[in-house]
């Protein structure tokens, strides 16, 4: 599809498209490390007071910076778009274009061809890269931000989880890192009779053969006149969980690639999870955020494609206002969707179909 785009892209088309992607990127080198000094600036204090390792530190400003530019993806596309687009109106470049005969839809292609680079670029990070960068990036704040040195992950980090109609765990809480959860048990039920009672002081995963390591296990039986009492200093067993069981539900669905997250997301389904819309939030917006990129750029090219008296800062304040008011939106129907019954398909979506309907308003109304 690309290929058959590129290969009808006239001269001006490929003149437009390179500006497009550079002045895109250039917005990202520009912006990312004034996050990376102000995020500095507010957690220099924790670090030195914590004494985090360096390697530590480069890690987590790496993660932040995959992090930080999928957040604010939407307004540097957009403001990368109308400023390039901006001086090409002050420079009356689009007037000699549009004057040659040709359409505004025309002069839109290659704004679209840009568009479609960065949405699937979007995509490939939201479904690969950002989960990784995400469980990082919370992994450090957890660890030496909020935990001073020990990873809470967050400030009421119990675990409780229903499992399956007879099985509860629960867990004071639990270190993604080290993939040790504290304070652990276990109960199994046969309608509202408790079988057995499993508890241990901390229970670490063992990736090599699948199993948990339970250290000071106790397993208390329940009997018709006595119970039965199993010790022992540690144990390793097999359970009918999966350790994103013992994960606090705070930021789990970030960390998971596309296909974890399917799964894990049809298995919270079954058991009733109450935080479902949570995860379908984290789901959908893997999907709209790419599409915004297509609205967006529709938007910018139609409000900074004419020439104003107040030059380029208007059409800058302009695509501010409309970039900060699209972020906003999202963030406020996004919430409502994680909190309430509200569908979380359409409160992801809602920002995208509100401004579609004002993209496609401006094209329509954009002057030739």
């Amino acid at each position: 599809m690309l290929k058959q785009l590129f290969s009808k892209l006239t001269i001006i088309d490929r003149y437009i498209l390179r500006r497009y992607l550079m002045t895109f990127s250039i917005m990202l080198i520009m912006f990312i490390p004034i996050g990376i000094i102000v995020d500095v600036s507010e957690k220099v204090n924790k670090i030195l007071e914590n004494k985090v390792p360096f390697p530590k530190v480069a890690a987590y400003y790496l993660d932040f910076i995959i992090y930080f530019a999928n957040l604010l993806f939407p307004i540097f596309l957009f403001l990368s778009i109308i400023w390039f687009t901006s001086k090409l109106a002050n420079n009356t470049e689009i007037v000699a274009i549009l004057s040659s005969g040709i359409s505004f839809q025309r002069f839109l292609r290659p704004y679209i061809v840009g568009a479609t680079i960065v949405s699937i670029f979007a995509l490939l990070m939201g479904f690969f890269l950002v989960p990784k960068a995400s469980e990082g990036f919370n992994n450090f704040r957890y660890m030496y931000l909020k935990g001073n040195g020990r990873n809470q992950m967050r400030e009421t980090s119990d675990v409780y989880r229903q499992i399956s109609d007879t099985e509860f765990i629960y867990a004071s809480n639990f270190n993604q890192e080290a993939k040790t959860g504290y304070n652990f048990v276990y109960e199994k039920f046969d309608k509202e009779r408790m079988l057995y009672k499993i508890t241990a002081s901390s229970i670490v995963w063992n990736a090599n053969d699948s199993t948990y390591t339970l250290m000071n296990f106790n397993k208390r039986t329940v009997g018709e006149l006595n119970d039965k009492i199993e010790t022992e200093i540690n144990k390793s067993m097999k359970f009918n969980f999966d350790l994103e069981d013992l994960t606090p539900v705070v930021y789990i669905a970030e960390t998971l690639n596309l296909t974890e997250l399917n799964k894990f997301i049809e298995k919270e389904k079954k058991r009733g999870s109450a935080n479902i819309n949570t995860y379908l939030v984290v789901k959908y917006r893997k999907y709209s955020v790419p599409i915004s990129a297509f609205i967006l750029t529709i938007i910018a090219v139609a409000v900074s494609s004419m020439k104003r008296r107040g030059g380029m800062g208007v059409n800058l304040a302009i695509g501010i206002a409309l970039a900060f008011s699209y972020v906003f939106l999202d963030k406020i129907f996004g919430t409502v969707a994680e909190k309430s019954s509200f569908s979380p398909l359409i409160g992801v979506w809602i920002p995208n179909i509100v401004y579609g309907i004002l993209a496609f308003y401006l094209l329509r109304n954009a002057k030739r």
